[in-house]
């Protein structure tokens, strides 16, 4: 029977770029800026690398369609180089595919890492895929604003909150991640935003805001990861490893039948129930130090804590409004700023995310440096929420 990969899987380096309008650089640099962090805290020579994973979701411009860019880039040759691309999730789903090579034992020591400048597409958003294709299966004539906004009246009309307080708590929840962003100099924005001006911006599509809104930025990611065996051998005595890693897709569930009543997103609850169930995490909302959650608009996070199991059904507003999810909070969320700070280049973001946690794991995060932290949740969600994908990623100190 399986048990899936907990402790299985040691993470000796990562690295992260400066997030933001990086029109100064291509995604070679990016990929060299993000790696060359990564190289340098495993102390390790690249030749140990046995394996590589490249998480690029729509750079096909400045990379085409294979890693033979990103090893050309990297000088990674004579390996395995996969690149890989599932929505939103690309930059975890690189991350999987170099943990399990390793729990495996097919390799010793693999590379997961991903980039995207999302500036050199020339959208104001996610490029739209053509029309007339499989695509329209699964964004059916919308945009990604609508769709979410959509899952706020699912919500409102759920549990009866009324316009105002949710767009209240939607404003905290983005005033939160400013706030953490402002500490942060790897993030895109890194400015506090006061309330009011969160809650008077114009309307992008009702009830979200601009300030509800995730921004468009270049960035790169990684992460190099071995056996907890292999980690001792190199000297790593403070370990972070792998509890978790699940992945949910829809199957047209959400958006084929009356099941679903739109105020929840069915595949974050499936993931989080197997990633719970493959760290040994009972009771979530004790037990999770932090989490970095896919907030690509306040809505989003939002609704996530209650899929995830950190805030009852219907009890998000209240614990956003308490201050829950703060950084003093009693399971600080964004503690980096998050999409909202970073932007969301797709196939950097779950590796970014997972970098957080590794800092913050190891004490490094400066001043956004919690308190003895333990377990780091990272929670990606790709398409709009009646047809979708989650993925979720749990770290934590080897010694829980």
């Amino acid at each position: 029977m399986a048990t899936g990969i907990k402790d299985k899987v040691a993470i000796i380096g990562m690295g992260c770029s400066k997030f933001g309008e990086r029109w100064d650089c291509g995604t070679e640099h990016l990929l060299n800026e993000a790696f060359q962090e990564a190289l340098l805290d495993a102390g390790i020579e690249k030749s140990r690398i046995g394996a590589a994973w490249y998480g690029s979701a729509v750079d096909r411009v400045n990379v085409g369609t294979s890693a033979i860019p990103a090893a050309t880039a990297l000088r990674l040759g004579g390996i395995p180089f996969t690149r890989v691309e599932n929505m939103c999730a690309t930059g975890t789903e690189a991350l999987r595919g170099a943990a399990y090579a390793v729990a495996a034992g097919v390799v010793d020591i693999a590379l997961a890492i991903g980039a995207e400048k999302l500036k050199d597409t020339g959208y104001g958003g996610l490029p739209i895929g053509t029309r007339g294709t499989l695509n329209d299966l699964v964004l059916p004539a919308t945009s990604a604003p609508g769709g979410f906004a959509q899952l706020a009246a699912g919500y409102r009309a759920r549990y009866g909150v009324s316009r105002q307080d949710l767009k209240n708590a939607m404003a905290r929840v983005s005033w939160k991640s400013h706030q953490n962003g402002a500490k942060n100099p790897k993030a895109h924005l890194q400015k506090e935003v006061d309330l009011d001006t969160i809650l008077n911006a114009p309307l992008i599509a009702d009830p979200l805001g601009i300030y509800d809104c995730c921004g468009v930025s270049d960035g790169a990611a990684c992460a190099i990861v071995t056996t907890p065996e292999i980690a001792r051998s190199l000297g790593k005595r403070d370990m972070v490893t792998i509890k978790a890693l699940q992945l949910s897709l829809s199957a047209g569930v959400e958006i084929g039948t009356a099941d679903w009543d739109g105020s929840y997103v069915r595949n974050t609850r499936i993931a989080a129930q197997k990633a719970y169930a493959e760290a040994g995490i009972r009771n979530p909302r004790k037990e999770v130090s932090m989490m970095e959650v896919h907030d690509c608009f306040s809505i989003t996070e939002l609704v996530t804590m209650e899929d995830l199991g950190i805030s009852s059904d219907g009890g998000a507003v209240k614990d956003i409004m308490d201050g829950f999810f703060d950084a003093d909070g009693g399971v600080p969320c964004q503690i980096d700023g998050g999409l909202k700070c970073f932007g969301h280049p797709i196939g950097a973001t779950g590796l970014r995310m997972a970098y957080e946690n590794y800092l913050q794991l190891l004490g490094r995060a400066g001043k956004r440096q919690l308190k003895n932290p333990v377990i780091g949740l990272s929670h990606n969600l790709g398409g709009v929420p009646y047809n979708c994908l989650a993925a979720i990623a749990i770290l934590g100190l080897a010694s829980r």
